[in-house]
């Protein structure tokens, strides 16, 4: 079946947020990039910018929930679930090279338009990952604390690799992170 219009434009637009911000996205840019004149794009989004957002915001939470928080709620094996989060965490941020949109709106003027959006995002992968934490053994407490140390040291390793322009800072961070969360699993580098 043939994609959209609406549906072939979400992954630009959603470059054009990560680059520019919400505020920073002007509906020129947005549009040259997902390649639509103003009429079209108004026709794909009727909302207008605000629209264009929450459909990349619905986007990056269908992906999430597929491949992040599904597994690791429901894989029977915590430890394969956690190691699935990792690895799907890298890719998804092109190992350090691709900021967070959801943590990029959370610090800007889109923090108040989208409020809601961002903190389900982020509590649904806490929540998520402590179950995971859970069912390998960890106390609900400690499972609680070290799945909010884990994507707090996701966003800040995404962060450190762009400031330094280092994305295997990134890849670094994964391997540690991957040691805490799987004790007794050795660290490989790169993830």
């Amino acid at each position: 079946m043939a994609q959209t219009a609406r549906e072939a434009a979400i992954p630009a637009l959603a470059e054009v947020f990560r680059e520019h911000g919400y505020e920073g996205a002007s509906l020129a840019l947005l549009g040259a990039r997902a390649g639509l004149g103003k009429g079209s794009l108004y026709h794909a989004f009727p909302g207008g910018k605000a629209e264009m957002a929450q459909a990349v915001l619905d986007a990056i939470e269908t992906w999430f929930e597929t491949r992040i928080y599904a597994p690791l709620r429901d894989e029977p094996d915590p430890r394969a679930a956690i190691r699935r989060m990792l690895s799907e965490t890298e890719t998804y941020f092109r190992s350090g090279g691709r900021a967070c949109l959801v943590g990029a709106f959370a610090l800007t003027e889109g923090r108040d338009r989208f409020a809601e959006r961002i903190a389900r995002y982020f509590a649904a992968w806490c929540e998520a990952l402590a179950r995971a934490l859970r069912r390998d053994g960890w106390a609900e407490a400690e499972a609680a604390d070290l799945a909010e140390e884990a994507v707090s040291a996701i966003q800040g390793g995404l962060v450190l690799a762009r400031a330094l322009g280092d994305p295997a800072a990134f890849g670094r961070m994964l391997a540690r992170l991957r040691a805490r969360l799987i004790p007794g699993e050795a660290a490989e580098p790169g993830g």
